[in-house]
């Protein structure tokens, strides 16, 4: 089995490198490069993104303190289409990740044969300590400081951590003011009253599991008979505990930014919605549910299962916990949830990895539907919405599982293979300006 093996970037040296995400993606690149021959020059210049932009973006809070955060927007490249990927609100953000992040969405575009080039936003702030006004203004704001990059043609955004539908239908209304017109094909995940999409927001769980069935059914496992444990309640880890628990999965812990709770017997995954969701629960965290008990968020990974499901942060999965993990399947709802030392042990192991790259690729594909609904003014229903991304992610889960067979690859390196090679192809056939 081919394994990514950890190993110094070749890169240039970039203000990039500062970040291990972003060091991160490169090896991940480097290792595909070799492994189906890419070329050197086309390999270099998918190393380093085509367009960042830096910005400040000072807002005046409700104290009527004036205080700047700072922006990051990504584009990795342009060469397939319109750059399209979310923009995060995260205190953590930093120009690196956001780089690796704009990486990987290309790759993930590319597995889909999605018409987009991948890309990235985000801003150094904790969502969760600003009021709505203070959201509404840092968004706007944000959107006045990158309009010459965007574009329903050139840069399209999504929600991601920390974002909404809300701050989606921020940047539409400021876009739009912009060129005068109402423009809704700027940005992806806003509500439906706006032209966003039906499904739109369920889609990157449901994508998720739309893979481990096929996983449980190439493995041979029951349904009703597995169990699974997800890390993160938030958009993606929230509805993939709902889809599970439809399929007959006991969810049997799950863990999220404050704690994290077990129940063997399975967790009552409707209930622990209305709980979460209730205006009293104040973080709207899982913490303190009735219904289970409290575990260590540090066994959370490593708690017997059937299906692990990583769905909140990068770089989780180390060399050190890898050998740890007691699932049968990892599902990666995440981006870059497991790093490059922990794919070497993976790779010795029978843990069936279904990639980032490939898992959580929903999310864009209904995006995409939406961006074509906008740009056409004629609107799909959510079966239709349903239907085709069903048929699109159980596609390319055969094409990365053929791959890995025909070469002996792991489920990871020929995910990602099939990315690069897309945008790599457009590249080369595109040729070098000037």
């Amino acid at each position: 089995m081919s394994a990514i093996v950890p190993a110094a970037p070749s890169h240039p040296v970039t203000l990039f490198d500062a970040s291990p995400t972003y060091v991160m993606a490169c090896r991940q690149l480097e290792a595909v490069a070799k492994a189906i021959n890419l070329d050197a020059g086309i390999t270099q210049r998918l190393m380093v993104p085509k367009r960042s932009q830096v910005v400040a973006v000072p807002i005046r809070l409700d104290s009527g303190e004036v205080k700047s955060f700072i922006g990051y927007r990504v584009q990795h490249s342009l060469t397939s289409g319109a750059s399209k990927g979310g923009l995060r609100y995260a205190p953590h953000v930093d120009l690196g990740e956001v780089a690796a992040l704009a990486m990987w969405m290309g790759w993930k575009c590319g597995i889909m044969n999605l018409p987009f080039s991948g890309a990235k936003g985000g801003i150094a702030c904790d969502p969760a300590q600003l009021s709505a006004g203070e959201k509404e203004r840092l968004t706007r704001r944000f959107t006045e400081e990158i309009l010459n990059i965007i574009g329903p043609r050139v840069d399209v955004m999504a929600p991601d951590m920390g974002t909404d539908e809300q701050t989606m239908a921020w940047i539409y209304d400021t876009y739009s003011m912009k060129v005068g017109y109402a423009c809704p094909e700027i940005v992806t995940g806003k509500p439906v009253e706006l032209g966003g999409c039906v499904g739109r927001k369920e889609a990157t769980g449901r994508g998720v599991v739309y893979c481990i069935r096929e996983a449980l059914d190439e493995l041979k496992l029951r349904a009703v008979e597995a169990t699974a444990v997800v890390q993160g309640f938030g958009n993606v880890g929230s509805v993939t505990c709902e889809e599970l628990y439809q399929l007959g999965v006991k969810v049997i812990a799950i863990g999220d930014r404050y704690a994290a709770i077990k129940n063997p017997t399975g967790i009552d995954v409707p209930a622990l919605v209305k709980y979460v969701a209730d205006p009293k629960n104040v973080l709207h965290s899982i913490k303190g549910f009735p219904g289970a008990d409290d575990l260590d968020p540090k066994e959370l990974l490593g708690t017997p299962c059937t299906i692990l499901v990583p769905a909140a942060l990068e770089r989780v999965i180390t060399g050190e916990n890898a050998g740890k993990l007691r699932c049968r399947i990892l599902a990666e709802g995440a981006n870059g949830p497991t790093t490059p030392d922990a794919d070497a042990v993976l790779a010795d192991s029978d843990v069936f990895v279904i990639p980032d790259i490939l898992c959580n690729a929903g999310g864009v594909t209904v995006s995409y539907f939406e961006w074509v609904q906008d740009l056409q003014q004629f609107m799909w229903s959510e079966d239709q919405v349903n239907a085709q991304l069903k048929k699109l992610m159980l596609g390319a889960f055969h094409r990365v599982r053929t791959r890995a067979r025909d070469r002996g690859m792991t489920n990871r390196m020929a995910a990602l293979s099939l990315g690069v090679e897309k945008v790599a192809t457009e590249k080369a056939k595109r040729g070098l300006y000037p």
